[in-house]
């Protein structure tokens, strides 16, 4: 890796919560790299932490050790203030529930996200334009998004995550509420976007189709985060038959 193209460093993140007989480590050490056109995605059980992980590197909720670097920045050494700079900026966000503003139209939904970094008028409608030209959604630009299918909206919401160019772009479960040609379609884009663009894509799911567009596979399981070695078998599998083996102890 050339520390040029290096987007995203991450050490030894750790967040607890509670204190004492209460205390769960939902993150525990993490480590983590990405470079530009890199798609890493993280996997595991559900409660293993992969959330968490997101919203800290993403600079949403403070980790209770560790560092995130964004673009050589250290996004965990800035004051509280300074970070909804660095996510309108420098990070692009994708959720499961899409976020949209169901009034709005496509357009709209897009430029809004352009009017709060500052970008207005003319410049931002060819912006948001351009934009949802390009996932597919030309003929959809004044449907609100409410009148749009899951497939669509997640496509809104990738444009809208797109619109003040970052570098890094954090997926949470993209996939999880779109059938299977949607969820296709999504995963494609996604590809497109990592690779014609150099853009970093950082996608935490259960959805095991996801693997075939990832350069990197990692799992996560009670906060400890590994990288899951080309070859080897559905991480789900093995988890899931460790679960029966406890339970059946």
């Amino acid at each position: 890796m050339n520390a040029n193209d290096q987007i995203l460093r991450v050490e030894g993140l750790t967040k607890v919560f509670g204190a004492g007989r209460t205390q769960v480590r939902a993150v525990d050490g993490v480590d983590l790299c990405a470079c530009a056109g890199e798609i890493v995605l993280v996997m595991g059980p559900s409660g293993s932490g992969k959330t968490t992980l997101l919203t800290m590197i993403g600079g949403l909720l403070r980790p209770t050790s560790g560092r995130v670097f964004i673009d050589g920045v250290e996004i965990t050494a800035l004051p509280q203030g300074e970070l909804p700079r660095v996510r309108r900026h420098h990070v692009g966000f994708i959720f499961q529930t899409f976020n949209l503003l169901e009034s709005l139209t496509a357009l709209e939904n897009v430029e809004v996200a352009l009017n709060v970094a500052g970008v207005g008028g003319r410049e931002a409608r060819d912006r948001a334009r351009a934009l949802l030209v390009e996932a597919g959604l030309e003929g959809r630009l004044d449907f609100n998004a409410r009148d749009l299918s899951g497939g669509e909206k997640q496509r809104v919401s990738i444009a809208r995550a797109l619109a003040n160019r970052p570098r890094l772009l954090l997926a949470d479960e993209p996939t999880a509420n779109l059938d299977s040609r949607h969820g296709h379609e999504v995963m494609r884009l996604l590809h497109d976007l990592s690779k014609k663009e150099g853009r970093t894509v950082i996608v935490v799911s259960h959805d095991q189709r996801l693997r075939d567009i990832a350069d990197t596979t990692m799992w996560l399981e009670d906060g400890r985060l590994r990288e899951v070695a080309e070859g080897e078998a559905d991480p789900y599998l093995a988890d899931a038959r460790s679960a029966g083996v406890r339970g059946a102890s």
